[in-house]
């Protein structure tokens, strides 16, 4: 769970570095071997990019909104 907007950053880092790696994967394995390794890191995404999603649709807490302003 993303807890503040540099672990935010953190899991952007993340979720682009994976997307860069499944581009070179699709490129170059075989397919075989693609559809294989594809799985795991086609889940790994999806989980990343659902906790981005829920840590920005989560409202600001009272200590949260000091710190933002």
């Amino acid at each position: 769970m993303i807890a503040n907007d540099q672990e935010l950053v953190g899991v952007k880092e993340r979720i682009a570095y994976f997307e860069r790696l499944l581009g070179q994967l699709r490129a170059t394995a075989a397919p075989e071997e693609f559809r294989m390794m594809a799985g795991g890191y086609r889940a790994e995404l999806e989980r990343m990019q659902a906790e981005v999603a829920d840590y920005l649709t989560r409202p600001l807490d009272t200590q949260e909104r000091v710190m933002a302003a």
